[in-house]
């Protein structure tokens, strides 16, 4: 497997102390890194998120997407819990990379949804991959998941290389007025599960 495990060390959080994790993919040259908390290798399921790096969401308060405002709600959701673990994968714009993204954004700014945006640059709707996270999640001790996830395909994927799934746990947050036609895209041609009554305002 051309993951490996690298080095971990305490970060301080505003929903407390996690224990980060290291992992390089000699495969791809990309960086991972899990975030945990409690003891996640008890052979319990554990609550998990498997986070696809988002840079205008998660860390430039973007709202044109739902991911800043899904990583803060897994984490906040784990450390209530007291036991978790966050998986953030370097795996920008489903796939496609930082400045594709903005080239998608362009032509969303146009008229395109988020699929259509990426099929026009020749890319795959979503070209994310999870084959790496079975090597992580053992490396943690991790035996089990109860996956906060609205993405059927991100399940099955999980699923088929070998993470084994107790649970899907809905994580609908962050629904405004810049990114209703983005949610209703990835409901209806993602197909992710999604329910207004899940939504915070």
């Amino acid at each position: 497997m051309s993951v490996r495990y690298v080095a971990s060390s305490q970060l301080p959080t505003p929903w407390g102390t996690f224990t980060m994790h290291g992992f390089e993919d000699s495969a791809s040259g990309k960086e991972h890194v899990v975030l945990t908390l409690g003891a996640v290798d008890s052979g319990e399921p554990v609550l998990a998120r498997i986070h696809s790096e988002c840079l205008t969401g998660d860390a430039l308060f973007s709202m044109r997407c739902d991911c800043g405002f899904q990583l803060q709600e897994a984490l906040k959701r784990i450390s209530e819990e007291g036991r978790g673990a966050l998986l953030y994968l370097r795996q920008e714009g489903r796939g496609i990379g930082l400045i594709n993204k903005i080239r998608a954004y362009h032509l969303q700014d146009g008229g395109a949804d988020t699929v259509e945006a990426n099929e026009r640059l020749g890319f795959a709707a979503d070209l994310r991959d999870y084959s790496i996270c079975n090597t992580m999640l053992e490396h943690l001790g991790i035996a089990e998941v109860r996956l906060m996830t609205n993405n059927p395909r991100k399940l099955d994927a999980l699923q088929k290389s070998g993470v084994k799934v107790a649970a899907r746990e809905p994580l609908q947050v962050g629904k405004n007025s810049h990114n209703e036609s983005y949610l209703a895209t990835k409901a209806g041609k993602l197909g992710h599960m999604m329910t207004e009554h899940h939504f915070k305002d």
